[in-house]
């Protein structure tokens, strides 16, 4: 499992820096970020579908706080008041909106924060 070696929140640009071990580095826009969250508020625990609706998410959205979970994970606390979302390791650089990566993924209400139907 690739694993950070850094990670800031940086309010002057909006966005996440991740380093990872293999020394790739990512940056995710908050907003970005907070519209991909796989919580049960934001997807439906039993159909899988996106229950958050992106334009109801703030342009300016912010990071205010996070906080590691165990050593697989991060939990943002976003200026939304959205507290419950956990973006694994494996999930964070699965979304990484870098050209290697694939560019920016696609906010589609019909999958499952796993990319599965």
């Amino acid at each position: 499992m690739e694993t950070p070696t850094d990670i800031k929140a940086r309010t002057s640009d909006c966005t996440l820096r991740v380093t990872w071990q293999s020394g790739h580095d990512s940056s995710y826009a908050f907003k970005y970020l907070r519209c991909h969250c796989g919580c049960a508020n934001c997807v439906d625990e039993s159909t899988g579908i996106r229950t958050l609706n992106p334009d109801d998410v703030p342009g300016a959205i912010s990071i205010e706080n996070m906080s590691l979970v165990g050593n697989y994970a991060v939990q943002f606390r976003w200026s939304d008041g959205h507290t419950t979302g956990i973006y694994s390791w494996d999930y964070l650089l699965r979304l990484c909106p870098c050209d290697e990566c694939g560019g920016p993924k696609p906010f589609d209400r019909r999958l499952s924060p796993l990319g599965t139907k």
